[in-house]
């Protein structure tokens, strides 16, 4: 016979206003894109920012936070699931191992449209943190070309000052197009994984007898003895 229901803290107001916070940031990337670049960009930083927070809080957080607390085999996982499926789920007072998977596989998507934007950024624009390396880059190459062609006759010089402007101008229209690709990539991938994410918190709160969204917003969890 189960016990009467107690009610506990789960989520604390750093994972709370970070989660909501980080649901606002990334669809307003999502949406903005190239139509309002400042906006777009900021967005992103603010993905990025609290990417970094996560996972300093995933190691020194609360007690349900912590990545040791909803990191589980995959053989756990598809366990979970099975028994979800025959309506017979385990009850976790933290993220049960399905809904820990889905933060890990989030994070890592998301940190990968982070950082592809940044690097997408940096090779438009040359801004954001990774502009540096790239004017460094362009530093040497104007550099060796100049060096190139103080050693060149000059009848030859303006076809090969114009062989290589050429050449370099496909590379650089051909690392754009490249993390433009990546990005987009990973930026859908999030999407698609933030749909499934919805669909698994329905499903879950539904055969659960629980309000996932609720105690996302209160941080609150009513248990039983049968919670893990």
């Amino acid at each position: 016979m189960r016990n009467a229901k107690q009610v506990v803290n789960v989520w604390d107001p750093v994972i709370r206003i970070g989660h909501w916070t980080l649901v606002l940031a990334f669809f307003t990337a999502y949406l903005t894109e190239d139509d309002l670049m400042t906006v777009h960009v900021w967005a992103g930083y603010s993905v990025a920012g609290y990417l970094l927070f996560r996972l300093a809080w995933g190691l020194i957080g609360g007690k349900y936070a912590r990545f040791n607390r909803f990191v589980y085999s995959p053989g756990r996982v598809f366990a979970y699931l099975k028994n979800l499926a025959a309506g017979k789920p385990q009850h976790y007072i933290g993220h049960n191992p399905a809904g820990g998977a889905m933060v890990i596989a989030l994070l890592l998507s998301l940190s990968g449209t982070a950082l592809t934007g940044m690097k997408l950024y940096a090779v438009e624009d040359n801004k954001g943190p990774f502009a540096v390396s790239i004017g460094h880059a362009e530093t040497s190459f104007r550099f060796i070309a100049a060096a190139k062609a103080d050693e060149a006759k000059d009848d030859d010089e303006d076809g090969k000052s114009s062989v290589s402007a050429d050449v370099r101008q496909r590379e650089d229209q051909q690392s754009e197009e490249f993390w433009e690709e990546l990005h987009e990539f990973f930026a859908n991938s999030t999407l698609l994984l933030v749909l499934l994410h919805v669909l698994g918190v329905a499903v879950s709160s539904r055969v659960d007898k629980e309000n996932l969204v609720k105690a996302m917003l209160t941080g609150k969890k009513d248990i039983d003895d049968t919670y893990q």
